[in-house]
Formats: C-alpha cells, sequence, structure tokens
C-alpha cells in the first residue's frame, strides 16, 4: 500500500490573487489607523501645553524626528526578521503591537508617555516594506509592478478614510480617535492570524542578519554619476518639502484659521482625495499629452503655486484653494531608490519647518510670519526645479 500525500505545509503560498488581497486588506486597514492617529496627535499635544501653540510646534518636531528615527532604524531590522521567521509572524506582531500602542497613547497622562507611544509606533509601523516583499513573493514578475500600484492606492485610501473618521470620533473626545485606531489594528492583527497565509516558503528563507542601510554607500553610488547625484538632490529638496505638510498642517489650520479637529481631519480626508485622483488618474494623460519633462514642469511649478497659496492665505477659503496644485505637485515629484537619503529628510523635515513656525509664531512685528515654513517648502521645490529640468531635454509626447 503506498503512503497517502501529505498535505501542504501552511508555509506553502497561496494562489497569488488571493494572497494580493489578503495582504492588500491588511495595508488598508493598517494605513486607515496611521491615517486616524495624523490630525489628533499635535491636538492632543496642544492639549497638554495648554494650549501654547510654540510650544507644540517644538514637540511636534521632535515626536515627527523621533518616529522617523525609528523607521530608519528598525525598517532593515523588521526586513531581515521577515526574511528569516516568514512574512505573517512580522506582519500579525506588526500590528497587534501597534493596537496596543494605540491604546498606551489613548491612556497618555503626559507628554513622555505619548514620546514613548510614538516611538513604538515608528518601530512596530515600520513593517510596511514586509508587505512590499510579501507582494515580490506572491505576484508573477510581470504583475508586481501593478500590485505595488494597488498597494500605493491602499496608502492614499487609508490616509483619505483615516483623516474622515477622526473627523466622526473626534466630536466625542480627542482621545476617541487613539481607541478607533487601536480597534483597526488589533482587528487586522486577527485578521492576519485567521486569514493570512504565509508568502515565505521555508526552504526560501534566510539567515537573520543585521543590514542597516549604508547612507554612506549610497552617497558614493550617487557620486559616481553626476546626473544621478543631480537627481538625487532634486528628489532630497522636494522630499524635505514634503516634510512640511504632515508636520505643520493641524498646528497651521488651528493657528491661523482657528480649525477645529473634526474641520482639520475632513480637510486631510479632502487632500487625499485630490492626491488618489492626481497619481491615479492624471499621471499617464499628462505624460501622453506633455511628454515627461513638460509633466514634471508642471506639477513642480503647480506644487510651488500651492505652497505659496498656503504660505499667505488671509483666510480658510483661499486656504482651500492650495489643495488642487499641492495635489498636482505629485506629478513632478521624483521616485527614486535613495531610502537612506529619503530618511535623513523624513528626520530632518519636521524639525526645521517645525521649529520655523514655533519662531514665527512668538516673534513680533515685521518677523511675525507664520507662513514661513511654506514659504520655505516652495522654495526647496524652486531649488529641485532649478537642478532636474535642464537635464531633461524636451522629448515629442509621442516618442514618450
Amino acid at each position: 500500500m503506498t503512503d497517502a500525500p501529505k498535505a501542504p505545509e501552511s508555509t506553502t503560498p497561496a494562489p497569488g490573487r488571493a494572497a494580493f488581497a489578503f495582504i492588500f486588506v491588511t495595508v488598508l486597514l493598517d494605513m486607515i489607523a496611521l491615517g486616524i492617529v495624523v490630525p489628533v496627535l499635535p491636538k492632543l499635544i496642544k492639549s497638554f501645553l495648554n494650549g501654547d501653540t510654540a510650544d507644540a510646534a517644538h514637540i511636534v518636531g521632535y515626536f515627527g524626528a523621533a518616529w522617523a528615527l525609528m523607521q530608519f532604524i528598525f525598517q532593515p531590522i523588521v526586513g531581515a526578521l521577515s526574511d528569516r521567521f516568514g512574512r505573517r509572524p512580522v506582519i500579525i506582531l506588526s500590528n497587534f503591537g501597534l493596537g496596543l500602542d494605540y491604546i498606551l497613547m489613548a491612556l497618555a497622562p503626559n507628554l513622555w508617555f505619548l514620546f514613548v507611544g510614538r516611538l513604538i509606533s515608528g518601530i512596530t509601523a515600520a513593517s510596511v516594506s514586509t508587505a512590499y516583499a510579501y507582494v515580490a513573493d506572491v505576484a508573477a514578475p510581470e504583475k508586481r509592478a501593478a500590485h505595488y500600484g494597488m498597494l500605493g492606492a491602499a496608502f492614499g485610501l487609508g490616509f483619505t478614510v483615516g483623516p474622515a473618521l477622526t473627523g466622526i470620533l473626534g466630536d466625542i473626545s480627542i482621545r476617541a480617535p487613539f481607541w478607533g485606531a487601536a480597534v483597526l489594528s488589533l482587528v487586522n492583527a486577527a485578521y492576519g492570524f485567521l486569514v493570512l497565509p504565509e508568502s515565505l516558503a521555508r526552504d526560501k528563507r534566510s539567515r537573520f542578519s543585521w543590514h542597516p542601510a549604508n547612507p554612506i554607500g549610497s552617497l558614493r553610488l550617487l557620486n559616481s554619476n553626476p546626473r544621478l547625484m543631480r537627481l538625487a538632490l532634486a528628489g532630497l529638496l522636494q522630499r524635505f518639502a514634503h516634510g512640511s505638510l504632515p508636520s505643520m498642517f493641524v498646528l497651521y489650520a488651528d493657528y491661523r484659521y482657528g480649525w477645529s479637529l473634526t474641520t482639520v481631519s475632513w480637510a486631510l480626508g479632502a487632500v487625499g482625495v485630490a492626491q488618489m485622483i492626481v497619481s491615479g488618474g492624471l499621471v499617464r494623460p499628462a505624460i501622453k499629452r506633455l511628454g515627461e519633462r513638460g509633466t514634471m514642469i508642471l506639477g513642480m511649478v503647480s506644487g510651488i503655486v500651492g505652497f505659496a497659496l498656503y504660505a499667505t492665505a488671509p483666510n480658510s477659503w483661499i486656504f482651500l484653494l492650495a489643495f488642487p496644485p499641492v495635489a498636482l505637485w505629485g506629478l513632478g515629484k521624483l521616485q527614486g531608490a535613495q531610502s537612506s537619503l529619503n530618511s535623513l529628510a523624513d528626520m530632518a523635515g519636521p524639525l526645521i519647518f517645525t521649529q520655523l513656525f514655533a519662531a514665527a509664531v512668538v516673534a513680533r512685528g515685521a518677523l511675525h510670519i507664520p507662513g514661513a515654513p511654506y514659504f520655505l517648502a516652495m522654495l526647496f521645490v524652486v531649488g529641485a526645479l532649478i537642478v532636474c529640468v535642464p537635464m531633461i531635454k524636451p522629448v515629442p509626447a509621442a516618442a514618450e
């Protein structure tokens, strides 16, 4: 009698389409939870400081830099752990840790507890790269680009739905959004435990090794190619400019226009919708009509106009008019692989813009320019335009 065939191991990857659907839902829930926290965290920090905007700006900058630092340190470590033990346990534990962390922040009695919560959040949110590795495991090579694009859509959708949920939960209390994010993350962990299949077979796993990103190595590579160096510099300037949005938006709208948590949450949701429209529906038609160079120029000029409006808008309605051009800025953003440089910009950006805003808020007379951070962001985009556009020769749209 022959032995009955053995059942496949639980680590055998599921069919690509089904497995991708699982990870898409996981990433979407994760991004919704993160998006819930974005509008409310600066408001909670400000409440600990008796409503002092300048002090809150200082603290928000420190929190943002610390979060980015945790990402920089732990992303390669989390990636190595997923290579050793599989994607599924890393994703599940990350979501479980995020859920507990949001509970910690919801109960935080002071800024120190809240700061610890942000450090933990930076560590547990470092598993995003694992989601992309999961897709690489289950998707056919010719479908990976499309799947990566759909994951990008999950990011955009999460940061649209998340702030909108904050607008609803914020009416209950300033801490209710943290509880909402905790519930989503814990549900996500349970979903992963019950439904998400492993994508990395045991025979394809590697030993754990410490291989953090090497910024010096990246700089040496860029220095070997002047054209690549200029493009990297342009991308870095744009990354700095983008840092003014998550670090400044809530405090700035509160200080200048008196926006409540509900108003700023719905506004951020609208920003997310506009960015999804641009990235999902306008990039290809723009390149087809204007060519790569024309599209890049249009995007960067739109960003310059948008930041100028942010900096100078005398009322809420003019401020809202900046949303479309800032969204169109996405047409001109450079997508590069210099992750080490991007990480440095993500750490420095929140500090630069928030400290400048704090100084402008407490200044008197001619130096009282609350829009100074957005003027600086505008200058960064101008610099990126000057650096990269001369390198890109005009090409007929049909040839593109």
